[in-house]
């Protein structure tokens, strides 16, 4: 990790600190060879006072103890029938991810409980089928988890629940995870699994998906996910919708992606989030510098005039920064001409890695919504490099210098940069 990394991470920490963060682990990622490198990752957010409850799957396990045993199985996900023989090796391949996990953090010093926090009941009979000892999350223990968080001790929680009188139940452990994020009404739910995170019909990774598209895709696109990526986009968009603000699904079989994701804007796997993710809001003095790194490169491509700390200062109030995850990603500025009823978009400046989002449009579609609510009847803008882009994604045309206010027509023609101008209609 390179000093740049730590700076990244420590951006965040005043965001998370005492923070829960549930993270489910596939029984897959247990068995891997990177899941040493995972219990490190975990050291990393305990270290900096975040909250991590563990949650666990065992259907890697109980597949190779099926082949070993030489006998079949009649669920392996906790979602089918499970029967008293499915049952035990659900028992022996639980015990087995959980000691396992007891071990690896005890080798980088951290305390851990396996705990028995899921009251569970039976699932039942549901179209005529008896489900047998697969068993529904009636309710999570939330003070007995609490408690052990108090002290600083990880709680692990295996798929199995009980009813308490004696008798438990297999749970599908994304159901479990789902379960207990909402209980704890944790920052974050994680899933690590065997995949890169959700994949669109071309095969590309989709970084990030708000509960209303999440809905949209799971609807239509769903079938043609694997069986387990399905459940956890399921789960994903069940959390979100109770309170969860973000669900994140990543392959934990990459070194550090656990760190990669969370200590960073852009991510690695697929996130799955709350609608008060992303916010366009006035800009505040703190701001200044955020602002100043966004413009460096368009000025340096001569793509918006030179801009010095001081010159946002003095133009504050016309200010607005994009906020995504409580980071400035974009920024723009409208300056008022109240005497020619105009407005002018200047500044406007994306981060690099969130170009292609949508985010530009969104400040033209505010800048306009904004402009017209303070009674200005056109939105005009210089651009030198980009009117494409503006008359393209926002339907502003080409016209004469001579639209411009005077005052803004001056200093046009003192800069001598023969920008285009470009104007819009307000309704």
């Amino acid at each position: 990790m390179n000093v740049s990394d730590l700076r990244g991470i420590l951006a965040y920490i005043p965001q998370f600190r005492e923070k829960v963060f549930v993270i489910a682990i596939d029984g897959a990622i247990v068995a891997c060879e990177n899941f040493s490198n995972l219990v490190l990752d975990l050291a990393v957010l305990r270290s900096v006072a975040i909250k991590v409850v563990l949650v666990h799957g065992i259907a890697h396990q109980l597949k190779q103890l099926a082949a070993l045993l030489d006998t079949d199985l009649s669920d392996t996900t906790g979602i089918g029938v499970t029967d008293q023989k499915t049952f035990e090796l659900s028992l022996m391949a639980s015990s087995k991810v959980s000691f396992q996990i007891l071990e690896a953090l005890s080798s980088s010093d951290l305390k851990a409980c396996i705990t028995n926090a899921i009251v569970a009941h039976p699932f039942g009979i549901v179209g005529g089928i008896d489900y047998q000892l697969t068993g529904r999350v009636k309710k999570i223990d939330v003070s007995f988890i609490e408690h052990l968080l108090q002290k600083n001790i990880i709680p692990v929680i295996s798929p199995i629940g009980y009813d308490g009188e004696g008798k438990s139940y297999r749970i599908n452990s994304d159901a479990v995870a789902q379960s207990v994020a909402e209980a704890l009404h944790a920052e974050k739910l994680i899933y690590l699994c065997p995949y890169p995170g959700i994949l669109n019909e071309e095969g590309k990774l989709i970084r990030e998906l708000d509960v209303a598209a999440a809905q949209e895709f799971h609807k239509n696109c769903s079938k043609n996910l694997p069986e387990v990526i399905h459940s956890k986009l399921e789960h994903a968009i069940h959390a979100c919708k109770n309170g969860v603000n973000r669900v994140h699904v990543l392959d934990g079989r990459m070194d550090e992606a656990l760190l990669s994701e969370i200590f960073s804007n852009r991510g690695i796997g697929t996130m799955i989030y709350a609608n008060q993710y992303e916010s366009i809001r006035q800009a505040r003095k703190k701001d200044i510098g955020a602002i100043l790194k966004l413009i460096q490169e368009p000025i340096e491509a001569d793509e918006i005039l030179p801009r010095k700390g001081s010159d946002i200062a003095r133009d504050l109030p016309f200010y607005y920064v994009f906020e995504r995850d409580n980071q400035i990603v974009g920024c723009m500025a409208i300056y008022p001409y109240p005497k020619t009823s105009q407005a002018e978009l200047g500044c406007l400046s994306v981060a690099k890695n969130y170009e292609n989002q949508g985010i530009g449009r969104k400040l033209m579609k505010f800048a306009e919504k904004i402009s017209s609510e303070q009674g200005f009847k056109q939105l005009f803008l210089l651009s030198t490099r980009a009117y494409v882009y503006f008359m393209q994604k926002g339907g502003f045309k080409e016209a004469d210098p001579s639209i411009l206010p005077l005052e803004r027509r001056i200093k046009y023609e003192k800069n001598g940069r023969k920008s285009k101008v470009l104007y819009k209609v307000l309704n």
